[in-house]
């Protein structure tokens, strides 16, 4: 990527951008019609057109019912794509909006149509035009929210939701560079106001970035550390899957809760990095119940109890009484006899006199 933040991108670093998706049949384009978007739109268009056979290119509109100028906004979308020659599809979000909440879940509801559009496309991906700039937002929002490495990592390059492939091939782009690629080639785009809307976090931390960039913290520093913490994380999660294997948490044959559970020794646990533990818990419990997934801090204060209990234990016999016994995120985690016992928990019972009897299934966390 070119280090002036304000230059066009050329098709030279285009065709970069887009390399590891030349072989897919076809790759679904997520264009709301904001610059970063119609951008994407405009250099995939491009990059396809340089190649011999290049993937059947479908830009995708989200209408999320929530701004009367959006049907508009996707009728331009849709004039745009066809004159670069693709089809495009607009989906529409239906049914009734939450009061709280909306960012996440309009976010929910346009990752399932995406997929939607591009299983009925018959495409392996969706391509968003996340930048660099949002991979810094993502960063400061997940901070805030005392993320650990793994939210801290923000968002990677390729993922899978909704059981298709998820690739991000701007994420090292400033948006800066992709609204000046636009102006030479004369493309227009909307203007989002609910991108300014202080009502929400993103904005707010938006408004704020270049007070940062004022003290060395820009969006190029902050999309760098995800990357390093991105780099962090991956190590920690190979050496948790080598822990996993040594604690024989998959599969055990002698697991006394029989299947659908996982018991390990307390003693080989405790030996184990503290990070490392963490993740074994965060698995465990994600895996086995059924109110998840379990919050971080929770399962931190767990641990803590858990390495209480454990070096209690060292210090005096227990007679194989259960030392703890805790449920979190609908499962059971309890410490008896020098092992570490996790499974689903009971059900709960609904209180006396509660109408609906036993249909309404758990809620809320534990």
């Amino acid at each position: 990527m070119s280090d002036d933040d304000n230059s066009p991108i050329s098709a030279r670093v285009a065709k970069q951008l887009f390399a590891d998706l030349k072989h897919a049949p076809a790759l679904v384009l997520a264009v709301s019609g904001g610059p970063d978007s119609v951008a994407l739109m405009w250099l995939a268009a491009r990059w396809q057109r340089s190649l011999a056979h290049g993937p059947r290119l479908v830009a995708v509109t989200v209408d999320h019912g929530l701004r009367p100028e959006a049907a508009r906004e996707a009728r331009d979308v849709k004039r745009l794509a066809t004159a670069l020659e693709l089809t495009h599809r607009t989906m529409r979000w239906t049914g009734p909006k939450p009061k709280t909440g909306l960012p996440a879940a309009a976010r929910q509801a346009r990752y399932r149509l995406l997929a939607q559009a591009a299983r009925a496309a018959g495409a392996t991906h969706v391509l968003t035009a996340h930048t660099r700039d949002d991979q810094a937002e993502t960063l400061l929002m997940r901070l805030l929210r005392g993320s650990g490495i793994a939210g801290l990592s923000a968002m990677a390059r390729v993922t899978e939701r909704e059981g298709i492939i998820l690739a991000r091939p701007l994420l090292d782009v400033p948006k800066s560079q992709l609204v000046a690629t636009l102006k030479r080639a004369k493309v227009g785009f909307a203007d989002d106001p609910t991108n300014r809307d202080t009502a929400f976090t993103r904005p707010r931390l938006r408004a704020l970035l270049p007070q940062l960039a004022a003290e060395g913290g820009d969006a190029r520093g902050l999309a760098r550390l995800a990357a390093r913490l991105a780099r962090a994380n991956a190590a920690v999660e190979v050496l948790t899957d080598g822990a996993e294997r040594y604690l024989r948490l998959r599969d055990r044959d002698d697991a006394p809760h029989g299947a659908g559970a996982r018991s390990f020794e307390a003693s080989a646990f405790a030996a184990l990095p503290e990070e490392v533990r963490l993740r074994l818990l965060l698995r465990a419990i994600n895996a086995l119940g059924h109110e998840g997934p379990a919050e971080l801090g929770k399962v931190e204060t767990l641990m803590v109890a858990l390495d209480q209990s454990i070096a209690g234990s060292a210090r005096a016999p227990t007679n194989g009484r259960a030392l703890l016994k805790q449920t979190l995120a609908g499962a059971l985690i309890s410490l008896a006899g020098g092992r570490i016992h996790i499974a689903p928990a009971p059900a709960r019972r609904p209180k006396a006199g509660s109408r609906g009897g036993s249909s309404g299934g758990p809620k809320g966390g534990s």
